[in-house]
């Protein structure tokens, strides 16, 4: 099992995304993706997006906003991946030149227009809603064969907030 983390940085309308074009035997090759990567032995989802956004972008996030939770079975054919998704439009620093592949802000009315994963596709639309998602995506060879999904209101998000925040309510 592996954990992993994306991030939809989000700033005036548009979203940074990542075309992967630089790396030999990348799995995710000539597609474009949100940042982000392997979570850490010791380190949370968040530290583990804060530092891939830096490591692979140059910009200092604040504030990363959970999303939600994506399963993938045997994704890369081998093991099952467990991804946080994050969004943010809290942000400073400049862009680097990424050994990942080639940064670019992209209009949000054009991100279908990429050329994504499928199942990103599906859950890009999920990242405006209010409440946290649960979902599901089964690939083989690379191909979406099926895909599931749970909602969950934001109020349950809010009472974890406060919870996070150390505040324990009796």
């Amino acid at each position: 099992m592996k954990l992993g983390t994306l991030c939809y940085i989000r700033d005036d309308g548009k979203t940074l995304m990542l075309h992967r074009v630089k790396k030999a035997n990348d799995m995710h090759e000539g597609k474009w993706n949100g940042l982000g990567g392997k979570v850490q032995p010791g380190e949370s989802p968040e530290e583990c997006v804060i530092r891939e956004i830096k490591e692979e972008s140059g910009l200092e996030i604040d504030e990363p906003q959970l999303k939600g939770v994506i399963t993938f079975p045997k994704f890369d054919d081998i093991e099952d991946w467990y991804v946080f998704v994050f969004t943010t439009d809290k942000f400073s620093g400049e862009l680097i030149d990424s050994n990942e592949g080639v940064l670019k802000w992209i209009p949000d009315g054009q991100l279908l227009d990429l050329h994504l994963w499928d199942g990103d596709r599906i859950f890009l639309k999920w990242l405006d809603n209010d409440g946290f998602f649960s979902a599901k995506f089964e690939y083989n060879k690379g191909r979406l064969i099926k895909h599931s999904v749970n909602f969950y209101p934001a109020a349950i998000r809010e009472t974890q907030n406060e919870i996070s925040s150390g505040e324990i309510r009796r």
